[in-house]
């Protein structure tokens, strides 16, 4: 028979937990992040009213409202605290402190988050929490060795969705680093041999369109930026600067989707780098996301994304190998 005692200990600390997982909504996510519009909201426009003490709320907020749910979606998540982070140094260990309790497969927000800020001292920080997170104690050693990415490690070759990562940065720091990163995929919005290319050069063709049409400090900063860039990246950055100036982002998204459209039906001038498209982590950009983005159903200039060869269609594409000259 179990012990009285030992049962009422058992459920003590079962209540403990739910009540440290589940605990009622602060003021703050009461009254800001609610909803997941509220969220995007915050982050569309934190660099106007910038308040970067509101960002543990933010980052429960986030867990609660499953935002991280989804790898690839949950990287403007992780640029935009990351960005928060490095903007304001002197608080970052309490800030990341304060983001706690969250659950185990949450806790990512905060691991990513500091080590995508490039903090002097993110590595500390991240060693004196890794009591708070026993079960991404293994996580947390890979950090330090090499072994987790920080996002200046992470390629637009082998890991796409950092374009969204450096967006999150941008909108909560404004900085240059972050919009030259993405200026810089650019020089793949031309590619004719590699769909993966393609779409990360289109996607960061288009946000910068969109949300240059809609931030003054990114146009002025893209209109001067032409001066200092050569070949593919300068053709596509003047047609990002033309395309914001005269409101015809529209125009943009179209010419887009029926490059990538092209791409997908004629295949690749050099049909041996077939194959290459198979590679797990492939990335479309569906004309149903661009249109929603378009009608604001998105709160911010970027495209959904979606991962996978099977998802986006590719393998499909793959099924025709046999059939193509090599």
């Amino acid at each position: 028979m179990r012990h009285p005692f030992g049962l009422l200990v058992l459920i003590a600390i079962m209540v403990s937990t739910t009540f440290g997982f589940a605990q009622r909504l602060s003021a703050e996510e009461e009254r800001l992040f609610r909803t997941r519009d509220q969220v995007l909201t915050w982050i569309s426009g934190y660099r106007e009213d910038a308040e970067p003490n509101k960002l543990p709320a933010f980052v429960k907020a986030v867990a609660r409202l499953r935002l991280l749910d989804d790898d690839e979606r949950s990287e403007i998540y992780f640029g935009f605290v990351a960005g928060i982070l490095a903007d304001n140094q002197t608080k970052a260990a309490e800030f990341a402190a304060d983001m706690f309790p969250l659950k185990p497969e949450h806790q990512i927000i905060v691991i990513r988050g500091l080590a995508y800020s490039g903090l002097p001292g993110w590595k500390r920080i991240l060693k004196d929490l890794t009591e708070r997170m026993p079960a991404r104690k293994k996580l947390i050693s890979d950090y330090p060795f090499g072994k987790g990415k920080t996002l200046e490690q992470l390629s637009f070759e082998k890991w796409p969705q950092v374009l969204v990562a450096w967006w999150g940065f941008y909108f909560a720091t404004g900085s240059y680093h972050p919009a030259l990163k993405i200026v810089s995929a650019l020089k793949w919005a031309g590619e004719d041999n590699n769909l993966e290319r393609l779409t990360v050069g289109s996607m960061a063709k288009w946000t910068l369109a969109t949300n240059a049409s809609r931030d003054k400090y990114l146009l002025d900063f893209l209109r001067e930026e032409q001066a200092h860039q050569k070949g593919a990246i300068k053709t596509h950055l003047r047609e990002v600067v033309q395309a914001a100036e005269n409101l015809e982002v529209g125009k943009l998204r179209r010419e887009t989707l029926a490059s990538i459209e092209k791409l997908k039906r004629d295949g690749p001038v050099k049909w041996k780098k077939w194959a290459w498209w198979g590679r797990a982590g492939q990335l479309a950009m569906t004309a149903e996301c661009v249109a929603a983005s378009a009608l604001g159903q998105v709160q911010f200039g970027l495209p959904c994304v979606i991962g996978g060869a099977a998802s986006s269609g590719l393998l499909q594409l793959l099924n025709l190998q046999q059939t193509k000259p090599q």
